[in-house]
């Protein structure tokens, strides 16, 4: 059943910094949403609070499937997270991170073959199973902790800047596979910095300081703000 969450006047301060300003997005079920926004946008914060890795000090979020509001414990498993520092261990092949998560998720080993066989074939890492992650190139690294994550099948799927320091062939075949898994309604949140990806989502939510700008699909987004590409929206902003 598709998944959905909605953010209603949510604001996250730390100290007397105000990380998040009132921010209400919906993202709907089976879409993929961009998070668009330089560095210190707060499109870290606001997918920590969604994860409920961070604490709101305002505001609601509320988690839907099917339709039905749940609550966020009650789908966890359900959601998968992945960050944007580095996170995999840099002394596991790939096979033995595939593995690892497998014990971590409990999954059952024919269910684990099937999608691990699928995984490595999207992913074209088939041939580099017995790699360490340190040797990996940085796409290949991406795709890696992108396999860790899908290996339990999640219904939403969090990305913290997925992209970030990787090549524009690299760059491409990870949004291919974003494409793919979008077909399969999974509901997918991105953030990103890079303003051309804003373009490739079906929803971009536009983020600045903190605050939420605007939220619609990207072509449609710019010629409201009259632009012909969100590099110019934010530098007719003066806050690109």
């Amino acid at each position: 059943m598709p998944v959905s969450v909605e953010l209603k006047g949510v604001s996250k301060s730390f100290g007397k910094k105000r990380a998040l300003d009132n921010i209400t997005i919906k993202f709907t079920e089976g879409k993929l949403h961009g998070l668009i926004g330089s560095e210190g946008a707060g499109k870290t914060t606001l997918i920590r609070v969604i994860m409920e890795l961070y604490s709101h000090d305002e505001g609601d979020v509320f988690w839907k499937e099917d339709g039905k509001e749940v609550e966020f414990l009650d789908l966890r498993e359900k959601i998968s997270y992945m960050p944007g520092a580095q996170s995999l261990y840099p002394d596991l092949s790939v096979k033995e991170h595939l593995e690892f998560f497998r014990e971590l998720y409990s999954l059952p080993k024919e269910e684990f073959a099937s999608q691990r066989d699928r995984l490595l074939e999207i992913t074209r890492l088939g041939k580099f199973t017995e790699r360490r992650s340190r040797e990996l190139s940085g796409g290949m690294y991406k795709k890696l902790g992108l396999m860790c994550a899908l290996l339990q099948k999640p219904k939403v799927l969090l990305l913290d800047e997925p992209t970030n320091g990787v090549d524009p062939i690299s760059r491409r075949e990870f949004w291919d596979l974003l494409y793919d898994l979008s077909g399969q309604k999974i509901t997918i949140i991105i953030s990103t910095a890079y303003m051309d990806e804003a373009e490739r989502c079906h929803e971009a939510h536009l983020m600045d300081a903190g605050k939420h700008l605007a939220s619609g699909e990207p072509r449609k987004l710019l010629a409201e703000a009259g632009v012909k590409s969100f590099d110019e929206f934010y530098l007719k902003r003066g806050t690109k």
